[in-house]
């Protein structure tokens, strides 16, 4: 009797928080300077444009794919969150300079451990947008994705809260 009256109220489900897996200025995928990443079709959440160097394990996580030039990760969480972190724009055209992988398909990592390095300012200095997308992929599985929009963040601090249904 309570289960659906608390169901109505949008008060049943339990909230699952993503850390930030690298520091710096939180932005909405809106504002993202690449149709794909900006309209959500590679899943829902927010960009940070970095003011550090790498991305780490924002929670313990199994690798599920990183891509050899280093441009991004995607991994699930013990939570059961699926994640892709995007570093950079068109960054893959750099096929690798300025990256160095820290991970491997497969792998299970702990919360704080470097997945990624990258050289920010030369990433830059080659012409690419550092804007980092940082994606629920199977946000569709969850009630609401909310990002801590205009937030500074640090590693580890709350990024984004996935409100189950």
């Amino acid at each position: 009797m309570f289960s659906s009256l608390f169901k109505s109220f949008g008060l049943s489900g339990r909230s699952i928080v993503l850390r930030a897996p690298l520091e710096g200025d939180v932005i909405p995928l809106s504002e993202v300077n690449d149709e794909t990443f900006a309209a959500g079709y590679l899943g829902q959440g927010v960009a940070i444009r970095p003011t550090g160097d790498r991305v780490i394990a924002p929670t313990a996580v199994k690798i599920e794919a990183i891509f050899p030039t280093g441009h991004a990760v995607a991994f699930r969480t013990v939570d059961g969150l699926d994640v892709l972190i995007h570093v950079g724009l068109e960054t893959y055209n750099l096929e690798g300079r300025h990256f160095k992988v820290h991970a491997a398909p497969g792998d299970m990592v702990t919360a704080g451990e470097t997945l990624i390095e990258f050289d920010r300012q030369a990433i830059v200095n080659e012409g690419y947008d550092i804007t980092v997308p940082v994606l629920i992929r199977n946000a569709v599985e969850f009630a609401s994705i909310k990002g801590d929009v205009g937030d500074h963040v640090i590693e580890l601090d709350q990024l984004i809260v996935a409100k189950s249904r």
